[in-house]
């Protein structure tokens, strides 16, 4: 395991009156891709959130490349290389394809290469870049929002369950786009309810339930075990908030 490019040491974040992350902490390898499971309400958003910024940590420290953000504004961690693929897509419909790109690319103009790459992984971006991303599917609209994180280089993608609601199809696809990431050496933080794509992606796993992580390991460990899978995994069938 390579040195951890972030790491959360004993983080609480309360939402109105529920405390939500009682403790987390958790380490991401540079370099590798890191899933982050549980049930829902366990407070897997909560904690990527809480990364960028969007909601604030009562307690605890969040360090990236040993600097603490925990208190910093969410435009100054997206300035510092985090990039955040929300649950909700966060795509704005009524601007072009284009524009909602040039939009995400922080550090100047989109690199010619990348936006090759991005292209060549998900076609139907290309076909409507000069059209409102209303006019998208929902599967092309997640595309969008993966393309939005990652039209440059960052040090961390925090990425909300890409394949939540998607087809076979469009899943495999944005698989192998995460694939490409990971190859290049990108460090990700993945959230994902689908334990297919969590296996085919993930290095290592920390797997929440009420606020805390309750196991810690290699992915190849949890594939491996199906009793694990049920013991752990099996908290996804439990209510809860957040």
């Amino acid at each position: 395991m390579s040195e951890p490019l972030l790491r959360l040491e004993g983080v609480f974040t309360d939402i109105e009156q529920y405390h939500i992350l009682q403790g987390v902490d958790v380490a991401v390898p540079a370099g590798e891709v890191t899933m982050l499971l549980g049930r829902n309400g366990a407070g897997k958003t909560t904690t990527l959130r809480t990364i960028m910024g969007l909601w604030r940590a009562r307690q605890g420290r969040i360090l990236l490349d040993g600097r603490d953000i925990a208190a910093l504004p969410t435009p100054v961690i997206a300035r510092a290389g985090v990039a955040l693929v929300p649950e909700n897509m966060g795509v704005f419909s009524d601007l072009s394809v284009e524009e909602n790109m040039v939009l995400a690319a922080v550090s100047g103009p989109l690199d010619r290469a990348r936006l090759d790459w991005i292209f060549s992984v998900f076609p139907p971006l290309k076909t409507f870049w000069k059209l409102p991303a209303g006019n998208l599917s929902g599967g092309q609209k997640q595309m969008l929002s993966v393309a939005r994180a990652v039209c440059e280089e960052r040090k961390l993608y925090l990425i909300d369950e890409p394949s939540k609601g998607l087809a076979p199809a469009i899943v495999g696809t944005l698989v192998k786009a995460l694939k490409d990431l990971k190859a290049a050496g990108a460090t990700i933080l993945l959230v994902e309810q689908n334990f297919s794509m969590a296996r085919a992606l993930g290095d290592h796993v920390a797997v929440m339930d009420d606020g805390r992580i309750v196991w810690t390991g290699a992915m190849a460990t949890l594939a491996a075990d199906p009793a694990l899978q049920e013991k752990l995994m099996g908290l996804s069938m439990e209510g809860g908030h957040g």
